[in-house]
């Protein structure tokens, strides 16, 4: 099965021809970052207008890339959520003119069901069938969960950030240190050679437990990390000059207190659970630390460690096509994309 892949859930255009679920034949991503990096963040009303102009060159590039026709397509998979609505329907609009126009279904996508099939995207990786039970860390700029895997589609959330993403909480603490954007890049760059035991910042309810939220999950596999920002900058405000003297020690500290926060939560799920595969995905799944981090507490654990590889662990449409290839194997139904929905749970 050949599906052609397209995203554009946030500030990336992208699409990509991936052959059953597992083979990317082509991915092409065009970022908007230099567009949103003077505001700090991603502007709305910028990136679907990007959107616009980047669908039909990303979309034929890829069919290039892959080296294939429209006919020999058996599908096309849009994102159709969760996202910023106004972007979601560039690609959703744009998939549903290729899908009329070649006589194809267009199939919709879960975002974060997208950043699950990414592993799969590693020719080293097992197929889901010898995967589950897995326990997997879907860690990015707008989602901190914690889930257990029960096979491919069947998933059990075990924790959830109460406040800001993991991606969030480094774009605001870059922002506060005056790094730029995006934060998870720059920190890791700055606190390159630092020491992080510089700050001794907040964790997020290290040590709470014996509680439940209002959603019924266990607090002690949730995160929080709007504290840790608060932290950064109260710290900054009374040493200004650190900036300038130790500005790597702040950083390793930083983002040693991110990195901690998620692996401990790893470190308790996998006790909870038994997993003997261990998953980290979603654009912070990048960072060099948190994967050494991880892996330590996989080997602890006896467990193995699944990564995204590095290309597809930021949005693009691979992974797209992928969870829709890997859905149609598993012998699930994909939806019709009929209708965007930023919250879209997975």
């Amino acid at each position: 099965m050949i599906i052609l892949g397209i995203e554009s859930s946030c500030d990336e255009t992208a699409a990509a021809v991936v052959r059953n679920g597992r083979e990317a034949l082509s991915s092409v991503v065009h970022s908007q970052i230099a567009s949103h990096r003077p505001y700090g963040g991603v502007v709305p009303e910028i990136a679907s207008r990007e959107h616009v102009g980047n669908f039909p060159v990303v979309t034929a590039a890829a069919m290039e890339q892959a080296g294939i026709g429209w006919a020999e397509l058996d599908a096309i998979a849009v994102t159709h959520g969760p996202g910023l609505v106004s972007s979601l329907l560039i690609g959703m609009s744009g998939a549903r003119a290729i899908g009329q126009a070649i006589n194809k279904p267009v199939w919709g996508v879960n975002h974060l069901e997208a950043h699950l099939a990414g592993i799969f995207l590693d020719p080293a990786a097992p197929p889901p069938t010898e995967t589950c039970p897995l326990l997997a860390l879907l860690v990015s700029g707008g989602h901190t969960l914690l889930l257990d895997m029960r096979a491919w589609g069947d998933y059990r959330l075990l924790g959830q950030t109460l406040d800001d993403a993991a991606g969030e909480c480094l774009d605001k603490g870059a922002n506060l240190l005056g790094l730029g954007y995006p934060g998870g890049p720059v920190i890791e760059r700055a606190a390159a050679g630092g020491n992080p035991r510089f700050v001794d910042f907040p964790r997020g309810m290290e040590h709470a437990k014996n509680q439940t939220t209002a959603e019924g999950l266990a607090i002690e596999m949730c995160f929080s990390f709007s504290g840790l920002k608060t932290a950064l900058l109260y710290y900054l405000k009374k040493n200004p000059a650190v900036r300038e003297t130790h500005l790597a020690d702040v950083a390793a500290s930083y983002q040693a207190a991110v990195m901690d926060a998620l692996a401990l939560r790893v470190e308790r799920g996998l006790a909870a659970t038994g997993a003997r595969m261990l998953a980290c995905v979603g654009g912070v799944a990048r960072n060099a630390l948190l994967r050494q981090k991880l892996d330590e507490t996989a080997r602890r654990h006896g467990a193995r460690l699944l990564l995204t590889p590095l290309a597809y662990c930021t949005d693009n449409a691979a992974m797209v096509a992928a969870a829709a290839g890997l859905r149609a194997q598993a012998g699930l139904d994909n939806p019709p994309a009929l209708e965007a929905d930023p919250s879209l749970p997975l």
